[in-house]
């Protein structure tokens, strides 16, 4: 089977899952092209020899204060899908994906070619861009244009059937972590080098966007500085960075937090963590909460969106109401001034995470697709026929 991916390369959940999906299915012997920008992140860690790069290049005119990315694409997408005989488009997030895999279905008509694609649901593109009015029309007719819709969470499908007038069935396929790279190392002489006093670990990985709270990640580090030694690292970079810095200056605790920008190989970072801190308005499912647990990190998360479905209270971490800092802090206290209790939270959050193994949630995909492509073939030959 031939399989277009289209997707953002970045660092952001979308962006990782269906890079991380491709790998997966390109190691079973599937032909996988992602059709992008720029190549995924993710995608730069070792040779895949079944897996293509595809670039969707947008000429600049003066005439366009913004280039037509969602024109460049449906014309890339066309190409990939004629010269590499495509079996299947899968589509990661919503704008301007879906929206373009229709332009495109509707020039390959022209010409007697088609392909079925399916549409994967991964949260903002639902929960905050999707709804606003200026994309809301384009969003619904394009995910109902798609053959199969799928989402990450029961809380993302819910939240879509809410949101949209969606007209067919969406199925849950949720995240998944590959345990063979996110597990736990020994990475102690990086711990002692941050670490030297032996003071507890805490990590926080986003876009540093506002949906992410990241000042509230400062605040509940600040509370749990005044009542057990630790340091914490800051993972990624975005709009807040300079912001939170700032915070962390006049908070007094900026020679104890490490703003460490992107990185690419943050399992090994987690392998040094005590704790993870997860404090956002929303989460469709919490894809680096996941990835943490599976590092031996448990986790303090809002109960936003999907993370109630990842982390569980009291066992893998613990939930508290978006902006309940004191709530957060607290918990995190109480996990991290108690080795015994820490260690059975470690324990309890890699068994849990082992649920999200990937050869646990791949076959899902692959049913998926030949589901939707056996049905899409008897559909055009009973038009053929008639």
């Amino acid at each position: 089977m031939k399989i277009g991916i289209v997707c953002y390369p970045t660092f952001g959940g979308s962006g990782v899952l269906a890079t991380e999906l491709g790998i997966a299915l390109s190691d079973k012997g599937y032909e996988v092209h992602f059709i992008t920008y720029e190549q995924p992140v993710r995608l730069t860690q070792g040779f895949h020899p079944n897996i293509y790069f595809h670039e969707v290049k947008v000429p600049t005119y003066p005439l366009f204060d913004f280039p037509p990315y969602e024109t460049a694409l449906a014309s890339a997408m066309v190409n990939v899908i004629v010269n590499q005989d495509l079996d299947l488009l899968h589509l990661h997030y919503a704008i301007p994906h879906a929206s373009a895999a229709y332009f495109a279905r509707q020039i390959l008509k022209k010409s007697g070619r088609d392909i079925p694609f399916i549409t994967t649901l991964h949260g903002t593109d639902i929960t905050l861009v999707g709804r606003d009015g200026t994309y809301a029309p384009v969003v619904t007719f394009s995910i109902n244009e798609s053959d199969a819709i799928t989402a990450v969470s029961d809380s993302l499908r819910e939240e879509t059937l809410r949101s949209f007038s969606i007209e067919k069935e969406i199925h849950v396929i949720p995240n998944f972590v590959d345990v063979k790279r996110f597990h736990q190392t020994d990475k102690n002489h990086f711990k002692q080098m941050l670490a030297p006093d032996g003071e507890r670990i805490l990590v926080h990985v986003s876009n540093f966007r506002p949906v992410k709270r990241v000042p509230d990640v400062i605040r509940i580090f600040a509370e749990v500085k005044k009542e057990v030694p630790a340091k914490l690292l800051m993972i990624g970079d975005g709009p807040d960075r300079q912001m939170v810095e700032e915070m962390a200056r006049n908070l007094g605790i900026y020679n104890d937090v490490r703003f460490l920008g992107k990185q690419e190989q943050i399992s090994e970072i987690l392998s040094i963590a005590d704790l993870f801190l997860l404090p956002s308005e929303t989460e469709s499912f919490g894809l680096s909460a996941l990835e943490a647990m599976a590092c031996s990190v448990p986790v303090i998360s809002t109960n936003a969106g999907g993370l109630s479905e990842i982390n569980v209270h009291g066992k893998t971490g613990y939930l508290a109401d978006v902006g309940d800092v004191a709530a957060m802090a607290g918990y995190a206290i109480s996990i991290l001034q108690n080795d015994e209790e820490l260690l059975h939270f470690k324990k309890a959050a890699i068994a849990h995470a082992r649920k999200f193994e990937k050869q646990h949630i791949i076959p899902k995909y692959e049913l998926l697709y030949e589901k939707v492509i056996a049905d899409y073939k008897l559909t055009r030959e009973s038009k053929r026929l008639c």
